[in-house]
């Protein structure tokens, strides 16, 4: 069915609809409904967006339509109707004809939803030898298909391959084509591009949305990435606390949003291009969830001193051995981080970009000494951190500090928020106890948390917040540099945008350098002094931000930018050009010999690789 033929079927019988959906958890013995009375429906042919924050009751809405929750702790009233059967009334073994067959999924993180003991092959045949009356062979050659289908290349070749040997991007397209196996009439898509890199991100959209013409199959997008639901769909569902606030046609969300808190998504939104008549970054509008009203973001006054680099990286390389055989014989070399330089001053924010696997989280680790570097200098304060010993580095990192991508897995769950925060304090010996737990109440307060918080564990925040007790927890130390590693990439977006306003603000007040590693173009237009685009271990583009995005000169950086998601659905149905192809191996034979590589001056400061 084309997508012509799916809006003259808008007015038939809708594929779902959901009526009045409740769904409770079972908390000390009392029910706590987390969503409450939802209702919807998704044409043949249509995509519908349900969008929210973390906590919205997104997810969970679209596990209730799958019936995968679990039926002890949970409870689901109202009505489902999936081709005129309700799915909350059918035995659990008609369910499972039900699920894959008529209805699929794909989840968030691919690696958590593929066995890592069984090849992909294996995984995507199981699907089609319990829903279809395929023999092993039939089914295998079905595979194949299927992965070719979702552009899987030599996809006949990797049928054997276990999920480890994929990337991100190709182990998503691997559960859509688990997915599409049966060839379902709905397809849930519950954020399947928010762990991914914007080019991946963009091949997942334009897959999706390719399949959908060619199969007809109507989709229910899960996303927190407004960005995403102007690029996907056709009818938009807001939810929030539990509740939906807000439904009707994407360009009607986007355009004439009633409800205060869509108006609060749409504004947390980062445009790119929208940084051009600004020279400083600029904070995110603050917005009142309840009514709506915000304030006018401030464009940061100029914190950069450009007298002294605080931060020297000279040509650091990094580079792993890949062994194999028996006896471990050097086959070949990763070459993470290759011949890199930059310098880094106080009050600024230096942004490394580039997709998984081009090397800047890894030269953010070899510039902690989290990972040793085979050759190159790292000079803080005068001197060199990679031939410091083991006591100078310990002075060292009073210096620089990490933040790092997921907080939860950064804190310690036994330790409460307070003593993850002044452990650091205490270890480098800056002070006595008492003197700690008045760092740790300053710290707090400088995130925007309260001091009673310390006696909370982990568990006990929200991303949000965990995120804010990471930033606490490094400023203990009074560093000059923060090494941001995807610091804000799993936040939602309005969190996210509370973070990089606290970020800003601290970078004021306190004077820090922060080194940005970062795959999202649109924020780091937002936050960033200067910019470095890393491709294959090396630095292709470097300079200003407004430089850098007003006139990038490298084919990877303009590939990186067109490959942003536009919140804009007017602009739907164009497509994306040049994000059809997968980075390239950076591994090596062992001979290889890397050529000098050469940079053009394309104004003061911008560069550009030759």
């Amino acid at each position: 069915m084309s997508m012509s033929q799916a809006k003259a079927a808008g007015a038939a019988e809708p594929i779902l609809s959901v009526e009045n959906l409740t769904a409770s958890f079972l908390v000390d013995g009392v029910w706590k409904p987390v969503v409450r009375d939802v209702s919807f429906s998704v044409a043949p042919g249509e995509t519908v967006a349900i969008v929210g924050e973390s906590g919205s009751g997104k997810s969970v809405t679209s596990l209730s339509i799958m019936r995968l929750l679990q039926s002890d702790s949970s409870r689901i009233e109202g009505t489902i109707m999936l081709g005129g059967r309700d799915l909350l009334s059918l035995p659990e073994h008609e369910m499972r004809k039900v699920r894959g067959n008529d209805v699929s999924m794909i989840f968030q993180e691919p690696m958590t939803s593929l066995n890592p003991l069984f090849t992909i092959g294996d995984q995507i045949s199981e699907a089609l030898l319990c829903h279809k009356d395929m023999s092993a062979a039939d089914a295998k050659a079905e595979t194949i298909r299927l992965l070719e289908k979702v552009r899987i290349p030599s996809a006949a070749s990797r049928f054997d391959e276990y999920p480890h040997r994929f990337s991100g991007g190709m182990r998503q397209r691997v559960m859509i084509a688990m997915a599409l196996a049966s060839k379902p009439k709905l397809l849930i898509a519950d954020e399947p591009t928010t762990a991914l890199d914007v080019t991946i991100q963009g091949q997942i959209l334009d897959l999706i949305k390719m399949l959908q013409e060619e199969e007809g199959t109507s989709v229910l997008f899960i996303t927190h990435d407004m960005g995403v639901v102007a690029e996907i769909a056709d009818r938009t569902v807001v939810m929030y606390r539990g509740e939906q606030v807000e439904t009707g046609a994407t360009a009607d969300i986007f355009h004439r949003g009633q409800h205060p808190y869509t108006r609060a998504l749409l504004s947390a939104v980062p445009v790119l291009g929208s940084m051009q008549s600004y020279e400083q970054p600029l904070r995110f509008p603050v917005v009142n969830a309840a009514t709506g009203e915000s304030d006018t973001p401030a464009e940061m006054p100029d914190t950069v001193a450009r007298e002294k680099p605080v931060l020297q990286v000279k040509n650091l390389t990094k580079r792993f051995d890949i062994h194999s055989g028996l006896f471990g014989k050097l086959k070949g070399r990763v070459h993470a981080v290759e011949n890199v330089s930059f310098d880094l001053f106080a009050g600024e924010t230096l942004s490394l970009v580039g997709e998984s696997g081009c090397g800047k989280s890894t030269t953010g680790r070899a510039i902690m000494r989290l990972i040793a570097p085979q050759s190159g200098s790292v000079i803080v304060d005068g001197r060199d951190v990679l031939s410091l010993g083991k006591r100078d580095m310990r002075e060292m990192r009073k210096s620089v500090q990490m933040i790092f991508q997921d907080p939860f897995a950064s804190l310690n769950p036994r330790m409460t928020v307070g003593q993850a925060i002044a452990e650091p304090y205490l270890e480098h010996r800056m002070g006595t106890a008492r003197e700690a737990k008045e760092i740790v109440a300053d710290m707090l307060h400088k995130v925007g948390l309260t001091p009673d918080m310390a006696s909370r564990y982990p568990h006990e925040f929200s991303g949000g917040q965990r995120q804010r007790i990471c930033i606490a927890r490094a400023l203990a130390l009074q560093p000059k540099v923060i090494v941001a590693d995807e610091s804000v990439s799993a936040l939602d977006v309005s969190i996210k945008a509370q973070v990089i306003n606290l970020m800003l603000d601290l970078q004021q007040s306190l004077n820090l350098s922060f080194l940005f590693i970062s795959h999202d173009m649109a924020v780091v237009e937002r936050v960033s002094h200067r910019v470095a685009v890393m491709y294959l271990g090396e630095i292709v583009e470097i300079g200003p931000r407004a430089a850098v995005f007003g006139n990038p000169q490298h084919d990877y950086t303009k590939k990186l930018m067109a490959a942003v998601p536009v919140p804009d659905p007017d602009r739907r149905r164009e497509k994306r050009a040049g994000a059809n192809d997968e980075l390239k191996s950076p591994i090596r034979a062992v001979d290889y010999l890397v050529k000098p590589r050469e940079y053009r001056a394309v104004s003061p400061g911008h560069l550009v690789a030759v």
